[in-house]
């Protein structure tokens, strides 16, 4: 049974070309668990997802990543997909944006492509994380001590390989932001 997150604020990084189901199902295993979740996005009105390489549905943008706050938010997730993490990690207002949360001791989510945003942040030197096989090389390249298991987590880093990994990921996500602010979270991303 998953914990409750009731009254907790969660924050969706995501632009188009997102994984569907990467998205959609932490989104709803949140809202279920008792959080308020924000899809934040470089983009206004909605964002096209995709299954693979096939065009998705569009899910609404609820806050402009120029207009959201990190500290309105007590965790933030980052879905994959081929598309979603290349346009996110070359926004540096997008890299800012999780650098906060990183530095505040909150807990964040990444999966499949997602954890090469934290690469782009410099937020992965000596972490543990796994993630989709073909990043994984460029997370070691990056620092990052990585393990080919469904879910793994890291003083508050959580991340998964792909979507069928998300009830692993989602059930270790609700529980980490449960328990709140990781201190390990906030020391590690001040060593970087």
């Amino acid at each position: 049974m998953p914990k409750s997150i009731e009254g907790r604020m969660v924050a969706i990084l995501a632009t188009h070309g997102f994984e569907q189901a990467e998205l959609v199902e932490p989104q709803k295993a949140l809202k279920e668990a008792g959080a308020t979740v924000h899809v934040v996005s470089p983009e206004q009105g909605t964002i096209r997802g995709y299954r693979h390489l096939d065009k998705g549905d569009e899910v609404g943008v609820d806050r402009l990543l120029d207009d959201a706050r990190p500290d309105d938010y007590d965790a933030l997730v980052i879905p994959g997909g081929l598309f979603n993490p290349d346009e996110l990690r070359t926004n540096e207002a997008a890299l800012r944006f999780v650098r906060a949360f990183f530095t505040a001791g909150k807990p964040v989510g990444a999966i499949c492509h997602g954890p090469q945003v934290l690469i782009s942040a410099d937020l992965v030197k000596g972490r543990t994380l796994t993630a989709v096989a073909p990043i994984r090389k460029d997370l070691a390249n990056a620092g990052a001590h990585v393990l080919d298991e469904e879910v793994v987590t890291d003083k508050g880093l959580v991340t998964s390989r792909t979507p069928k990994d998300l009830p692993a990921f989602c059930a270790k996500l609700i529980e980490e932001i449960a328990e709140g602010r990781h201190r390990g979270q906030a020391r590690a991303a001040a060593a970087e």
